[in-house]
């Protein structure tokens, strides 16, 4: 069942509604804006529009590369399994 729950980026008040338990959503708001304030400190000075869009890129870049580390990892792990079944299928 979703629920409200309250938080805020930026100092800025939003609601969510979300089927997630209330500290995974204030969890989430609390890392988007903490990117948001990463942005603020290095960029000169910008609209809250262009922070939350290079914010956005930044958690983009993360996501994307955590991705292609799991599945590389993924992969890897595979490529042993097989590797070990293989052995112990010769030796059995």
């Amino acid at each position: 069942m979703k629920r409200a729950v309250d938080v805020e980026i930026m100092g800025e008040k939003f609601t969510v509604r979300s089927d997630a338990d209330e500290s995974y959503v204030r969890k989430v708001a609390g890392y988007v804006d903490g990117k948001m304030q990463e942005v603020m400190k290095t960029t000169r000075p910008v609209g809250k529009s262009s922070v939350a869009m290079l914010a956005a890129l930044n958690i983009a870049d993360e996501y994307q590369r955590l991705k292609e580390n799991y599945e590389a990892a993924m992969h890897r792990l595979n490529q042993l399994s097989k590797k070990l079944l293989t052995t112990l299928t010769e030796e059995g």
